[in-house]
């Protein structure tokens, strides 16, 4: 894949979550979906940008008077769209990749480092269980809260309309809410009772929020919801 140069295509405000987590939404190229940027704010200073999305000056100006950007994280093999224009805006910033995706990623990034490089007590990088290191899992706490950050293996997107949409509901079984798609389960997911196991212990922080890198956000009862996610999958 050719590392794409600096491209704005249609995208929303920053949107500010918790003092230190913002969330912007994009577009996906070609195809009618949303793709979501998630920013947190280190304990220690500087920014995290988890699924990078390139936006407007106006934006990226509010972005940078957030802190400097310290961390690039790709989250996974196919959320890399962005992450060689960032690196190259941000060659301050360490661009990080789960291990298992760490070779399709240094294909626009040329240093890719480990998710134990971030080490902060309000940031956490770790691996989604059951997917081989193929996917990294961002856990923000925000005082007594706690937000999670998934990318492919938790989708929350509504049906669409027409032929686009009859291809997400019934062939890659994206839309109609919190689920696992069937890429996830095919391409992604290699153990499904270690990544069940997971979400019941994350569902067990009690978690305000889940994040997820395509439409909307989980927040009503996003911890029974990691709970039904987690039995689909059994």
């Amino acid at each position: 894949m050719k590392p794409r140069p600096w491209t704005v295509q249609k995208h929303g405000e920053i949107e500010q979550l918790e003092p230190n987590l913002w969330r912007v939404e994009g577009v996906v190229p070609g195809v009618p979906m949303k793709r979501v940027m998630t920013i947190a704010a280190l304990a220690n200073g500087g920014l995290v940008i988890h699924s990078a999305v390139a936006l407007g000056e106006a934006e990226m100006a509010k972005l940078d008077a957030l802190g400097p950007v310290k961390f690039i994280v790709v989250p996974n093999g196919y959320h890399r769209l962005d992450g060689a224009a960032y690196a190259a805006r941000y060659p301050q910033a360490r661009v990080l990749a789960p291990r298992g995706s760490r070779k399709r990623v240094a294909e626009v990034a040329p240093e890719v480092g480990e998710l134990s490089e971030l080490s902060d007590p309000d940031v956490t990088l770790t691996t989604v269980a059951g997917t081989r290191n193929a996917e990294a899992l961002l856990i923000v706490k925000s005082g007594d809260t706690t937000s999670l950050v998934f990318t492919d293996t938790v989708f929350n997107m509504p049906h669409k309309h027409g032929l686009p949409g009859f291809v997400l509901k019934h062939i890659t079984q994206s839309s109609g809410g919190p689920k696992v798609s069937r890429l996830a389960r095919l391409f992604i997911i290699k153990d499904r009772p270690a990544f069940a196991a997971q979400l019941e212990e994350l569902a067990a922080t009690n978690p305000l929020r889940v994040i997820v890198a395509h439409h909307e956000m989980i927040t009503q009862d996003p911890a029974n919801v990691l709970r039904t996610i987690a039995a689909s999958v059994r």
